[in-house]
């Protein structure tokens, strides 16, 4: 599984958050790790230099061996939550992805 990092002009993406949030997607996915070929993450900080509430946004595009990419969104006050939400919405969503194939 690739994990690709994009970030906007407003997000300093340092190689060890990079490092970071890749150990932790690779983690938190590693059950999906044989469907998924890769993964692009995007960053971006939609109000830029002013602060605002959920203003940090993670979009995760999964890429599927054989099927649709699947792409989820989340916003947070902070990076990290971002990361973490979307990894999450993307985990509830392969289960019900995968787990229809399953059943078919």
């Amino acid at each position: 599984m690739i994990i690709q990092f994009h970030t906007d002009h407003n997000i300093n993406g340092s190689e060890r958050q990079n490092v970071y949030f890749n150990t932790s997607i690779t983690e938190a996915l590693s059950r999906y790790s044989t469907h998924i070929t890769r993964l692009e993450v995007h960053l971006a900080d939609e109000n830029g230099a002013k602060e605002g509430k959920n203003d940090q946004r993670c979009m995760i595009e999964a890429r599927l061996e054989g099927l649709q990419p699947l792409a989820v969104t989340n916003h947070a006050d902070t990076i990290e939550q971002a990361v973490k939400g979307a990894t999450d919405k993307l985990k509830a969503a392969l289960e019900t992805v995968l787990g229809k194939l399953k059943s078919h």
